[in-house]
């Protein structure tokens, strides 16, 4: 598993474009994390990067939002307020459309979303986070291996030593 601190919100934006643009012809991307460890800051940047124009809307209340990009749509899925998985169907989702998935909260829904290609771990570390990158197929395996490495997005890795 690859891992890296982010010591600031602009190393989560940089690192989550480095990833957008190695994006394969298609991808499912699961969010992982606590409120607040940057999950929708994550999705926002690589949506910008892959030119998505406008307002990039938080789907906390829609559930997903649509996005055009090359060669395809974005679904962005934020599943914090649904209850069961089985209340997808009712968003008449396809596992098969759309070029990029990035789902937040996707522990809530897995039984009825595409399986990952890749996770994304993010988590609050003093006052930065750190990712955690796993692939789950060999889509997300590649994507992985041309994706330059979290390490040389650092320069820095802060002292956490007494932050509680």
């Amino acid at each position: 598993m690859n891992s890296c601190i982010l010591p600031d919100e602009a190393a989560t934006i940089t690192l989550a474009g480095e990833l957008a643009g190695h994006l394969p012809a298609r991808a499912v991307v699961w969010l992982h994390g606590d409120l607040g460890a940057g999950k929708s800051t994550f999705a926002r940047a690589m949506l910008r990067t892959l030119a998505v124009q406008g307002s990039i809307r938080s789907p906390t209340y829609t559930l997903v939002e649509r996005y055009p990009i090359a060669g395809g749509d974005a679904l962005h899925l934020d599943l914090y307020r649904i209850g069961d998985a089985g209340e997808l169907e009712f968003l008449g989702l396809d596992a098969d459309e759309g070029r990029l998935w990035l789902v937040e909260w996707p522990e809530r829904g897995a039984s009825a979303l595409p399986p990952a290609d890749l996770h994304v771990r993010l988590e609050v570390v003093g006052c930065g986070r750190s990712a955690a990158f796993e692939a789950d197929s060999d889509v997300g395996r590649e994507w992985l291996e041309k994706f330059v490495k979290p390490e040389r997005l650092l320069t820095q890795v802060p002292d956490l030593q007494g932050i509680r």
